[in-house]
C-alpha cells in the first residue's frame, strides 16, 4: 500500500477505530462515532478507568513523555481544549496550543491541508476544531499523524459522545434499557448528533425535545431508525420527563443563527429548575456538554442528579485513554 493510499484509507470516518487484538489503535484517526463498535467502547472505557485510578493515585505519569500534541482550534473552546491539554500533560506529554487562528498563518490565507502538514512536523497527534462540517476528515486526508476531531461545524464531536457515554455508565451502571431525552438545540448541536449515533450500539429509547425550528436533523433520525431504535419527537418536555433516565440538555447556540431575532425567540424555550425536576425520577441524571446560558438553573446544581460537572471530569479520563491508544502506549 502506498503512503498516499494509506492516508486516504485512514481518513475514512466510516472505517473501524481499531482491533485490540492486533494493536491497530495505534496511529488511528478519531473522526466519527461511526468508527466504533461495542468492543471498542468496552476497551476504551477499561483504559479510561485505569487512567482515573492513576490520576487519583499519582496525579501525573510519564506514559507519553516525549510526545507532543497540537491543539488546533478555529472556534472558541474552554472545556475541550483544556481537557485535551490536561490529558496530555497528565500523561507526561507536551502541548502546542493554537486557540485563536487569527494570530496564525491561517490569517495569511494558508489552507487547512498546509496547516496540518506543517503542524505534524512538530507534533505526534493533532486535535482540531473547525467551523466547517467535514474539516476533520479533510485534515486527516493529508496527515501522516493521527487527527482527532474536536468538533467540525454542525457535524460531529466524537470524543464528547464517548465521554457522555462513559458518564452514563459511571453514573447509572448500564446503558441498555435506558430512556435518553435530548433537549434544546438539536439541529445545530453536534454533541447530540454524535451521541444519538453512538447510542445505536445499545438497546435504548430516544426522545428528542426541541423548538420546532431546531429539530434533530432528518439524516440522524434516519440513521438511528435503521438500527431499530425507538425515537419520539416532541416539543413538550413534560410529556417525556417522567420516563427519562438521562436528560441531556443543550444550549441554543447563538453563533449558529444568522438572524438574532430568531435566536431571541427560542433561547429560553426550556429551563431546568428544581420545581420542574420534581416530576422526574429520583435515580435519573441530568447532563450538559456546557457551557450553559440559562437552560439549567444554578439552583439545580446541588441536586445529586446534576451530573454535568462530573461529566467534565470523566471526559479527562476518556481523552487520556484515547491519546494513549492512538499513540500506541495503552
Amino acid at each position: 500500500m502506498t503512503l498516499h493510499n494509506s492516508i486516504i484509507r485512514q481518513s475514512n470516518p466510516h472505517l473501524p477505530f481499531g482491533d485490540r487484538q492486533d494493536g491497530t489503535y495505534y496511529g488511528k484517526n478519531i473522526l466519527s462515532v461511526k468508527q466504533f463498535n461495542r468492543a471498542d467502547l468496552t476497551f476504551i472505557f477499561e483504559v479510561a478507568h485505569e487512567m482515573e485510578e492513576m490520576v487519583r493515585r499519582v496525579g501525573t505519569f510519564d506514559l507519553l513523555k516525549g510526545k507532543i500534541l497540537t491543539n488546533l482550534f478555529y472556534e472558541p473552546s474552554t472545556r475541550t481544549s483544556s481537557s485535551f491539554t490536561a490529558a496530555m500533560e497528565r500523561l507526561g506529554g507536551s502541548v502546542i496550543p493554537i486557540n485563536d487562528v487569527r494570530y496564525s498563518s491561517v490569517s495569511k490565507g494558508e489552507s487547512l491541508p498546509d496547516t496540518i502538514r506543517t503542524l505534524e512536523c512538530y507534533s505526534d497527534v493533532i486535535v482540531i476544531r473547525h467551523p466547517e462540517t467535514g474539516s476533520a476528515a479533510l485534515a486527516a486526508k493529508y496527515a501522516r499523524k493521527p487527527i482527532i476531531n474536536a468538533g467540525d461545524g454542525t457535524g460531529e464531536h466524537p470524543t464528547q459522545a464517548l465521554l457522555d457515554l462513559f458518564t452514563i455508565l459511571e453514573e447509572l451502571g448500564h446503558v441498555d434499557g435506558l430512556t435518553i431525552t435530548m433537549l434544546g438545540d438539536l439541529k445545530y448541536g453536534r454533541t447530540v448528533h454524535s451521541l444519538a449515533r453512538l447510542l445505536t450500539l445499545y438497546n435504548v429509547r430516544l426522545n428528542y425535545v426541541s423548538p420546532e425550528i431546531l429539530p434533530m436533523p432528518a439524516e440522524v433520525i434516519e440513521e438511528v431508525n435503521a438500527k431499530n431504535i425507538s425515537q419520539t419527537v416532541t416539543t413538550d418536555l413534560a410529556k417525556v420527563l417522567p420516563e427519562t433516565d438521562v436528560l441531556y440538555v443543550t444550549r441554543v447556540q447563538k453563533e449558529r443563527f444568522e438572524d438574532p431575532e430568531v435566536y431571541e425567540k427560542v433561547k429560553g424555550s426550556y429551563v431546568i429548575t428544581p420545581e420542574l425536576m420534581t416530576r422526574a425520577k429520583d435515580d435519573m441524571i441530568v447532563m450538559h456538554p456546557l457551557p450553559r446560558v440559562g437552560e439549567i438553573s444554578m439552583e439545580f446544581d446541588s441536586d445529586p442528579r446534576a451530573a454535568y460537572f462530573r461529566q467534565m471530569e470523566y471526559g479527562l479520563y476518556v481523552r487520556m485513554a484515547l491519546l494513549a491508544l492512538v499513540l500506541g502506549k495503552a
